[in-house]
């Protein structure tokens, strides 16, 4: 029978008790024949290394101490009570028989690194370079691994030693994280000194199923007239924002932020290549409006390392997953996809992976779906809590069948579609109507909103398209005009102010007196004017419905009625005085 091979380095060279002993040990582990290959190593003053194909066994001085570190490091992610634990370990530490598997750096370049001699690595596995940089392994072959490197590659070169660590990439997560500027490792960098981590949770993890969620049916209201009113996004929804750039995408990602202040809602903003200098901008407007106290922000710029860009979304749904188990519900904002997609593609190729339609890999689109999917609203026995997705993706000359587009389109449950031209026409948000939709529709909208909206798309729909038809018409009926002026009424009270999200009582007063026709004599410029004033009038004359509204979110007939009156009366009081 054929004997395998171990090597054992050491100092100085075992006695032949001393390799019985080993042989012992190897035979009871492998159930295999073994012999000894011994290599003096001058290196090892104290205890032995033995290699058994890819498995290391360290027993030298400096192994020993490696393991009560790691030990240390478990402890100190496991439990806040370090202090008294700590003593405990190292009074009562022992050294354990264990092996570590070792594989060799092989190519080593563009924050990739092909490892060749790890038997037993898994995907998605941390793997330990030299200085204490960490991999992520994302290609497994017959012969080698490619990782993606978490670090600069300046310390690591072709020889180098690489180690498992069994274990997955992870994100320290606690309340603390709250109010702070992470990398996207977890780090803070935002110099506002450490953060204290509660618990560690991995950046990939399976989407809860079927039996784990319920129906989207609570609103997360954005504040924006255009989308609460016809396009009602839900807590646990997944509603893309797509559009061409600068078009006013990650404007409506921000109102959202701003407009969950005092909802209890955790907002967490991933920012994927964009400029550092625009991430600090983000900042500094969600700390003006206060919206800091409640959110969390991870960044990757465009600075940074495809790997890190590659795991930024990962692991800030990672940290809103930690506060979904907590019960509470989470907003997602992913700032955006494309650039994701792209660092993605440039991994893949550099990882030597098949390239296919715009050179990007066969996997992409499950690179978006596993991401999407933990996004949900969780049953009342997992805790109630949820995470709701708004993912960001942009478009070029506003084409919508691009691929990343369409593979994100079919993920999610409705899209915000926002378009050049309207933009430039002055129209912000610029969200086409027609082309926008969310699937979840009226089960997320408050009894209020549902009832004042009414036949809102409809009426916007007729417009857009007598609009069109009118260009080529000189000659035009009363009653068409009429309805142009209703239509760029309804248009001019849809724009609305960057960082000024509306409450839901400004919305049901707006949607109710603009679909009554009660601003048709109104001049086109004053209309926004106007509608302030008619709120203020309102909700100083009936503050008992206002607070029906934002409180419960119901309006009945009486009070619709009320509404329509207390308007009317605002906007001609002298035909008020004589109904009297």
């Amino acid at each position: 029978m054929n004997k395998r091979r171990a090597i054992l380095r050491s100092k100085i060279e075992p006695s032949p008790e001393q390799k019985n002993k080993i042989l012992g040990f190897l035979e009871d582990r492998y159930d295999d024949p073994f012999e000894i290959v011994w290599h003096e190593d001058e290196t090892l003053r104290h205890g032995f290394v033995l290699r058994v194909g890819s498995e290391v066994y360290d027993w030298s001085a400096m192994g020993r101490i490696e393991q009560l570190q790691e030990q240390i490091e478990q402890l100190v992610l496991e439990d806040d009570n370090v202090i008294s634990l700590l003593r405990d370990t190292v009074h009562n530490w022992s050294p354990r028989v264990f092996s570590k598997e070792r594989g060799i750096v092989e190519r080593i370049g563009d924050g990739i690194a092909t490892v060749i001699g790890l038997e037993n690595v898994t995907y998605g596995e941390i793997l330990l370079f030299t200085g204490g940089i960490r991999g992520l392994v994302l290609d497994i072959r017959r012969e080698e691994v490619g990782c993606i490197l978490f670090g600069e590659d300046t310390q690591i070169a072709e020889g180098s030693s690489v180690y498992r660590t069994m274990r997955t990439a992870g994100i320290p997560v606690s309340q603390h994280v709250l109010g702070r500027v992470v990398n996207a490792i977890g780090a803070p960098i935002d110099e506002k000194g450490e953060i204290t981590a509660g618990n560690h949770y991995p950046i990939e993890k399976a989407a809860p199923t079927i039996l784990d969620r319920q129906p989207v049916f609570k609103p997360l209201e954005t504040g924006i007239l255009a989308i609460d009113s016809m396009f009602p996004i839900g807590r646990g929804q997944r509603e893309l924002i797509i559009g061409d750039r600068q078009t006013g995408k990650t404007a409506i990602a921000l109102d959202t932020i701003l407009n969950q202040k005092g909802k209890n809602v955790i907002c967490i903003y991933v920012a994927i290549g964009q400029k550092a200098s625009s991430v600090a901008r983000l900042v500094e407007g969600l700390r003006k409006h206060n919206a800091m106290d409640y959110t969390v922000v991870v960044c990757a710029t465009a600075s940074d390392s495809a790997a890190l860009q590659y795991i930024a979304p990962y692991a800030g749904t990672a940290i809103g997953e930690y506060f979904m188990d907590l019960g509470k519900d989470v907003l997602m904002v992913y700032d955006d996809l494309s650039k994701h997609a792209v660092a993605y593609r440039s991994i893949s190729l550099l990882l030597e992976r098949s390239p296919g339609r715009e050179a990007y890999p066969g996997d992409v689109f499950y690179l978006h779906s596993r991401l999407l999917e933990r996004s949900c609203q969780l049953s009342e026995e997992k805790g109630g809590g949820s995470i709701t997705a708004l993912p960001i993706v942009e478009t070029q000359a506003g084409d919508i069948s691009a691929y990343i587009p369409t593979n994100i389109i079919s993920i999610t449950d409705g899209q915000i579609f926002l378009e050049s031209e309207l933009f430039f026409a002055g129209q912000r948000p610029a969200i086409n109507a027609g082309l926008s939709v969310s699937r979840v529709g009226g089960a997320a909208q408050t009894q209020a909103i549902k009832s004042a909206s009414g036949t809102f798309r409809l009426d916007l729909a007729q417009y857009r398209e007598m609009e069109i038809f009118t260009q080529f018409a000189s000659d035009l009926d009363d009653v068409t005009k009429r309805q142009l002026v209703y239509g760029q009424g309804l248009m001019q009270m849809l724009r609305q102010s960057q960082s000024s999200p509306l409450r839901r009582n400004e919305q049901v007063i707006m949607l109710l007196v603009a679909l009554n026709k009660k601003l048709l004599d109104v001049p086109i410029s004053e209309i926004r004017s106007k509608m302030k004033k008619i709120i203020e009038y309102i909700e100083t004359k009936a503050p008992y419905i206002v607070a029906e509204i934002e409180t419960k979110g119901l309006l009945s007939k009486e009070d619709r009625d009320r509404i329509l009156e207390l308007a009317s009366e605002y906007i001609d009081p002298a035909s008020a005085k004589r109904k009297v």
